[in-house]
């Protein structure tokens, strides 16, 4: 374990009339217990798990890698803030560690093909081809398999996106491998009842107020999925 816990201080929020603290949800959440090496937001669209995830890991002081150019209809001030009015409580010290999104993967995954142009070792760190020859899964699985050998806190945002049944399965693996005697700690938004099932992961939900820990079938991913396989002539013909 890297991060014991997140406090949010709604006290000090610069309003209640935009974005994300608006969110009920960050109004009514104190606190955040990470309880293992691997956590997960569970919750729909819009319920701000990802916000959360990444006002985090800049509080962590990990860099995310992205595009920000580019104009905005609306510019909201605050969107990018809401690290600011949260602390985090370590273990023994801030460690590295890195954020994913498929997006920020993908241009990433670009930007080392061109770097690898001058220096060709650059590739050998991820399996020594590049990123864009392979798969988008295989390329994800290549990625994660380099970068979280390395001891730290890992965000991942919705990585099952680009992965199959099959890839979700080996990122599971994954994800035990190194989360092991306290190597990796991982916070992860997902959809996936695949992953969501790894087991001893504390699974936070955002459908309610405050976030709260659920039970894995108890989530309303594990309760679509399993009722569709089980009515699935039903639900089709009732399209």
């Amino acid at each position: 374990m890297h991060i014991n816990k997140v406090v949010l201080h709604s006290e000090r929020y610069p309003g209640r009339d935009c974005y994300p603290f608006n969110l009920e949800i960050f109004n009514k959440t104190a606190s955040v217990d990470f309880r293992g090496p691997v956590t997960f937001f569970a919750g729909e669209n819009g319920t701000g798990k990802s916000t959360l995830l990444k006002a985090i890991c800049q509080r962590c002081g990990i860099h995310i890698w992205e595009d920000t150019d580019g104009a905005r209809y609306k510019y909201n001030p605050f969107e990018g803030r809401f690290h600011e009015y949260i602390d985090v409580e370590w273990e023994s010290g801030p460690v590295p560690g890195s954020y994913f999104s498929s997006q920020i993967f993908h241009d990433f995954a670009r930007y080392l093909d061109e770097w690898a142009h001058a220096d060709p070792g650059m590739l050998e760190y991820f399996g020594g081809d590049s990123l864009l020859t392979q798969s988008h899964g295989q390329s994800l699985i290549s990625f994660f398999s380099s970068r979280y050998k390395i001891k730290g806190v890992y965000f991942m945002d919705e990585p099952e996106t680009a992965l199959s049944p099959k890839s979700q399965l080996k990122l599971l693996k994954l994800l035990k491998e190194m989360s092991t005697d306290g190597h990796a700690q991982f916070i992860i938004t997902s959809h996936s009842p695949i992953l969501l099932a790894f087991p001893g992961a504390v699974i936070y939900d955002f459908d309610s107020e405050p976030i709260r820990p659920i039970n894995y079938i108890d989530t309303e991913y594990y309760q679509i999925y399993k009722e569709f396989m089980n009515n699935k002539d039903a639900y089709l013909n009732s399209l």
